[in-house]
């Protein structure tokens, strides 16, 4: 089941804190984390990492980045 982070609008930390949050609860195998400017996408994507998920995907549309994680490594 995928779980939906919106953290548009916020600057770092708020959005890899948000993201980690939601990897500590638990029950998602993929988390969608929606961000608005590039340092952002950086660092969810480098925490996530740091946590054992995976990448699978960056999407950018109308100056969204939408990060696609998923648990464990690929």
């Amino acid at each position: 089941m995928a779980k939906t982070i919106d953290a548009r609008g916020l600057s770092c930390p708020q959005p890899v804190l948000m993201t980690l949050d939601g990897i500590k609860e638990g029950g998602a195998d993929e988390i969608i984390v929606t961000v608005d400017n590039d340092a952002s996408k950086e660092n969810v994507s480098r925490a996530a990492v740091n946590r054992g998920w995976t990448v699978a995907g960056i999407d950018e549309k109308d100056g969204l980045f939408h990060v696609t994680i998923k648990k464990g490594k690929g």
